[in-house]
């Protein structure tokens, strides 16, 4: 599997200048080159064939612009062939339904990254420092500069680093992106996985993980957080734009979103990592996402808490750990009840399921959780033998109710009914 690695750089006044230099000018290579590609006709080829002539071109276009020469072969090569990268995910947004128009030209704030590929980087991970690094870049703003890196963490096992990608955020920090290739750990056969290995998770508002042993995980508080971005933000907008009071203040205010950003996708890795290690099959519900965003109501909270990102976390966990992710239909799984099967409306005040046919109840999430549970079984194909003694499982109690239940040979529900959550 591709792996990509982040780490922080920290270069000098005069390094960042000569990034700054390179990423200006590659974005000059990239605004010509898709003036070139707009001019090519359609029936030339295709977007690889169209995209490759203009590549090809590379070596006179250095002639008369002599800036090209100081940046490294490899980069400028990678800067034309983003616009068959950029042509394809617009294509992929078109096919889900966007409504997504051609590529524009990038202005400075908007074109922030560069890739070496193959070649014209070196990594030292034993100069310096505890956890401290460095990265030797040929031909940065046509010299060679050794950029100290921060280590927090060990590069994975891997044979070689295919490409790197540096990267200036909002805040004016830069990063690095490793990109290698590392071997996949093996998943268990399906026959081989038990059922108490596995686990269904019901993903809310108010608990941003509910699961079907018991666990509920409350959604990340980022109140403070949010309340200082709006004084930042009022701030912002009290100063003139493009002066340099405007631009400290505009790098504040991104550093803002850059820590609500890094705290969320930290809890997402995290509670990710939990679940595909304790387990071997994790069933989570297939969310329409931008559907949701579109009904009426509550759009602000579903919209932070990010789910389908947490769920593309999820797989990426998966693969990493040898954990099976299972998405399965989301429709009536509230609605259901996971003992009978019987379908109750329940507005979204209610927060407790009551079968009004079997009497099972349990709070509402708790019970979302076991149908998803059930659906992710019958899809992955985990099945017992009806000769499977009882078993008793046990998890943390996580509400007022204990987690400690029985679960019946063959399935997925509780052997008695629950007292009410209140």
């Amino acid at each position: 599997m591709k792996y990509s690695p982040r780490y922080r750089l920290l270069p000098t006044t005069e390094q960042r200048e000569a990034m700054d230099w390179t990423r200006d000018t590659t974005r000059q290579l990239y605004n010509h080159a898709l003036h070139e590609y707009n001019r090519i006709p359609e029936e030339k080829g295709t977007v690889r064939q169209r995209v490759w002539e203009i590549r090809d071109t590379l070596p006179s276009l250095k002639e008369w612009w002599s800036d090209l020469a100081k940046v490294y072969s490899t980069v400028l090569q990678k800067v034309v062939e983003r616009i068959r990268t950029n042509i394809q995910n617009l294509g992929k947004l078109r096919d889900t339904g966007y409504d997504v128009g051609s590529l524009r030209w990038k202005s400075p704030s908007e074109y922030r990254s560069f890739t070496y590929r193959q070649s014209g980087f070196e990594l030292d991970e034993k100069s310096g420092p505890a956890n401290r690094g460095t990265l030797r870049l040929k031909k940065l703003h046509g010299d060679t500069h050794d950029i100290p890196i921060r280590l927090h963490r060990s590069l994975p096992d891997h044979d070689a680093i295919k490409e790197v990608t540096l990267k200036k955020e909002p805040t004016g920090a830069w990063y690095v992106s490793f990109t290698i290739e590392t071997d996949m750990p093996p998943k268990l056969a399906v026959e081989d996985i038990d059922v108490a290995d596995c686990v269904g998770l019901d993903l809310g508002v108010l608990n941003f993980v509910h699961d079907s042993d018991g666990r509920a995980v409350s959604r990340l508080d980022l109140t403070e957080d949010r309340e200082r971005l709006e004084r930042e933000q009022r701030s912002l907008s009290r100063k003139q734009r493009g002066s340099k009071n405007w631009e400290a203040q505009r790098e504040r205010l991104a550093g803002v979103h850059a820590r609500m950003s890094n705290r969320k996708m930290d809890f997402k890795h995290k509670l990710a990592h939990f679940y595909t290690t304790a387990y071997d099959a994790v069933f989570v519900e297939d969310l329409n996402i931008k559907e949701m965003l579109e009904r009426k109501g509550n759009a602000r909270n579903k919209a932070e808490v990010g789910w389908r990102d947490f769920i593309t976390v999820l797989k990426h966990h998966g693969d990493k750990n040898g954990c099976h992710v299972v998405e399965v239909a989301v429709r009536d799984t509230t609605k259901a009840c996971a003992r009978c099967g019987v379908k109750t409306d329940k507005p979204l005040w209610m927060r407790t399921h009551a079968c009004p046919s079997c009497g099972f109840a349990l709070d509402r999430d708790w019970n979302a959780s076991l149908n998803v549970f059930s659906r992710g079984l019958r899809k992955l194909g985990v099945v017992h033998s009806e000769g499977t003694p009882v078993e008793t499982a046990t998890a943390v109690d996580a509400t007022s109710v204990s987690a400690r239940r029985v679960v019946e040979s063959g399935s997925t529900c509780l052997e008695g009914a629950a007292p009410a959550v209140e």
